[in-house]
């Protein structure tokens, strides 16, 4: 089972990258493509992967495989739907990353959700409608201006729509773990938000009562009525989260000695209380033999997958716990002192942290609590020790760290005392030699000092007799050499041409490294050498090609080669026995299921683009040309790629002395603005178009809304070829735009008279 797994994530990551490809290549707005052909390629693409769905899905060759494909080829039709559309907003510069765009390509996501049952398709809607509501309150690149209660409001939202689905699933009348472990999750940060007194001063200590209720009836649900541990640990780190938030809040308006203390406190209690918690979490559900007991009765199997879960929640809540703790010591300790020098108390304290840390026995302190305590005394030390720019303290913190990482236990632990280890030379490296400055080059002899400083402890490491120190000094010091040396490869000529020589060392040596170790079988070292010698390629490649276009050629051709080798891979396993047996029982067709229904959908994706691109072309021909003042800016979409945002003179409301309609008249929502031509044909913003009122012939009523500031009319984004964003800006001064009978408007065309 574990290989066919193995060939379904391969199928899987193949198709990603494909369409990832496919994403860059639109959102790269190659000027080779005409409007035409790319209106035809959104269409064809949807027709693609529904028609390999359907081929599929007909294709019994590879038994446990091909139902797998048809359904992943089905979503993929899906989210090629969400391209199109997002392809057509390009074409025809409609707004990007829009709320529209969004629950537009979630309508046949949720039908195919209602229709299929298929968690990816419910993952997707969910994924999708939040988009849209993020959007639809939050829209990109303008600044929405809300009061508390619309701001309580708009969480409000949020909040009540994941509630209500987690009841769904939680009830069972909807069958998605994800979803509702998802919308879980978030309705308790949306409720969380609800709560912040930061921005929400009048609201803010009201919503903290339903959030305390919310939190103690998680306890008794998942306990009482219906065992879940999984969702019983993520309440629990929902109260943490509040408790945490709240001491926040109270440590910003209530910063005193006293209140350090009873931080301290509180550590106590949330450390002390994990601790219980987990320990009950443990026995619960094995106290009642009887399989007929309500909890027994009501745990579901997913559960059994949940004790991952249960501990990442405690490391969380110790390494918060003990983080907070720090910091009301620090605090304590700085206040009580009442000293003018900060920075020598706080290294003082985090020396006495580390050595207690360093010499306490193992078994003595838990592990996480150790090395979270460990870790805050390395950071508050540096920083204690920037502050003081003394060489003496900065050495004598050295050596402290280097004991740390001698005492230290485990990959990451050893790794992360490694950092400051690096850090702390480095500082004492920079306060030695800051009188090079005038030299202009204290700065690259300190990167390339540590270099040789991590190059020779490789060398040592071969030489170090006890195995765990051994293997981990060889495998850090290996990665900061490669970093520092790759540091160096962007340093502009220290001597007559160092930067390209460096470069071609930096190649050279890492290449060699690579069979070198592929050779000696030190599979660690030979990881860390091709991840650097393709970060290398990567971004030297960046500086010369990598565009979005060749982004897309490069991630087409991983794409090919990922289902290549899953294919395979795939023809040389076995199709027979258990696990054969048990993919294909647990696979079927939806195309083959409920073929009218999903062909439906698919007419109906099509029938919206064929729509909005008459629409769009008809506005195109027979609207009237208008031509506009401007002023752009240049940032870029995740799927159109990269556009202009259009600031025009009309989108500032006409003067009091020009606008009929008085100052209260002026609400956020759909307004009327009449443009009359001024000089050089330029249109300007006159007056509110009344209903019912006569227009001059020269006069032309433009839909457009007002979110408080400016009016937006929806022909805001010029969406142009990669890296051409400078030159717009720089001469584009106009924009010419078609408008309908009805107001409605098409952005055309920019350009500089």
């Amino acid at each position: 089972m574990l290989r066919f797994n193995a060939i379904r994530t391969g199928y899987l990551l193949g198709i990603s990258l494909v369409l990832a490809a496919i994403i860059y290549f639109f959102a790269s707005n190659w000027g080779g493509l005409d409007r035409t052909v790319k209106i035809v390629l959104a269409a064809a693409l949807i027709v693609l992967f529904y028609g390999l769905s359907f081929v599929f899905a007909r294709i019994r060759a590879v038994p446990g495989q091909q139902a797998f494909l048809s359904n992943i080829f089905l979503v993929a039709g899906c989210i090629a739907f969400g391209v199109s559309v997002a392809l057509l907003g390009q074409i025809y510069n409609s707004h990007a990353d829009s709320y529209g765009l969004f629950l537009i390509w979630s309508v046949p996501a949720l039908l195919l959700s209602w229709i299929t049952r298929y968690n990816p398709f419910y993952v997707l809607s969910y994924v999708l409608i939040h988009l849209g509501l993020w959007l639809y309150f939050y829209p990109t690149m303008q600044n929405a201006s809300y009061s508390e209660l619309e701001s309580l409001s708009i969480a409000g939202v949020f909040a009540l729509v994941n509630l209500g689905l987690f009841l769904f699933t939680f009830l069972r009348r909807l069958s998605s773990i994800p979803l509702k472990y998802i919308s879980f999750i978030v309705f308790h940060i949306a409720l969380l938000t609800m709560t912040n007194s930061f921005a929400l001063d009048e609201y803010g200590l009201v919503m903290n009562i339903p959030c305390i209720a919310v939190i103690a009836m998680g306890f008794y649900v998942f306990i009482k009525i219906r065992l879940s541990k999984t969702l019983l640990t993520l309440n629990a780190l929902a109260a943490s989260a509040f408790a945490v938030f709240k001491f926040i809040e109270l440590a910003e308006a209530y910063s005193s000695s006293l209140f350090f203390v009873f931080g301290l406190i509180f550590v106590a209690l949330l450390l002390t209380g994990n601790v219980w918690f987990f320990r009950y979490l443990n026995h619960l559900g094995k106290s009642s033999p009887d399989p007929s007991a309500s909890a027994a009765e009501t745990a579901v199997p997913e559960e059994r997958g949940g004790e991952w879960i249960s501990k990442a929640v405690s490391r969380m809540i110790k390494v918060v716990g003990v983080l907070i703790g720090s910091i009301s010591l620090i605090g304590l300790v700085t206040i009580t002192a009442n000293v003018n020098h900060t920075e020598y108390v706080l290294l003082g304290v985090s020396l006495l942290l580390m050595l207690s840390m360093i010499v306490i026995p193992e078994s003595r302190l838990d592990s996480v609590i150790r090395y979270t305590l460990l870790t805050i005394s390395y950071i508050t030390g540096w920083a204690a020790i920037l502050w003081s720019d003394q060489t003496l303290l900065s050495v004598l913190f050295l050596f402290v760290s280097i004991a740390g990482w001698f005492r230290s236990r485990g990959k990451r632990q050893l790794f992360v005392a490694y950092v400051f280890v690096n850090l702390n030379l480095a500082t004492i490296l920079f306060q030695q030699f800051q009188e090079w400055e005038r030299w202009n080059w204290t700065y690259e002899f300190i990167i390339f000092a540590l270099f040789f400083v991590n190059a020779v402890l490789y060398g040592i490491s071969y030489f170090v007799f006890k195995a765990g120190l051994r293997e981990h000094l060889r495998d850090s010091s290996l990665f900061f050499s490669l970093l520092f040396l790759f540091w160096a490869t962007f340093f502009e000529d220290v001597f007559p041409h160092s930067y390209m020589l460096i470069n071609v060392f930096y190649f050279v040596v890492v290449t060699g490294m690579v069979f070198a170790f592929i050779r000696l079988k030190q599979k660690s070292a030979a990881i860390t050498s091709i991840v650097f010698w393709f970060i290398f390629i990567g971004f030297k490649y960046y500086d010369l090609l990598w565009t979005l276009l060749y982004k897309s050629f490069t991630l087409a051709l991983l794409g090919v080669l990922a289902l290549g080798i899953t294919w395979w891979l795939d023809r040389r396993t076995p199709h027979s026995g258990k696990a054969a047996s048990e993919a294909d029982h647990h696979s079927f067709s939806f195309m083959r299921l409920s073929p009218l229904l999903i062909v439906i959908v698919i007419v109906l994706q099509l029938g919206m683009i064929g729509y909005q691109t008459a629409r769009s072309e008809t506005l195109l021909a027979t609207g009237a040309s208008v031509k506009l003042k401007l002023a752009p800016v240049d940032p870029r979409s995740v799927l159109q790629g990269d556009y202009v945002v259009l600031n025009y003179d009309i989108s500032t409301p006409p003067p009091s002395s020009m606008n009929p309609l008085q100052e209260q008249d002026w609400k956020r929502g759909k307004v009327k603005v009449v443009l009359t031509p001024g000089n050089q044909g330029v249109y300007i913003a006159n007056r509110l178009y009344q209903e019912g009122e006569k227009l001059a012939n020269h006069e032309i009523v433009l839909n457009g809304r007002w979110d408080g500031s400016r009016i937006q009319y929806g022909i805001e984004n010029y969406f142009i070829p990669e890296g051409t964003g400078r030159t717009v800006e720089q001469n584009a001064r106009y924009a010419y735009i078609r408008v309908s009978r009805n107001g409605d408007a098409l952005l055309e065309r920019l350009a500089e008279s």
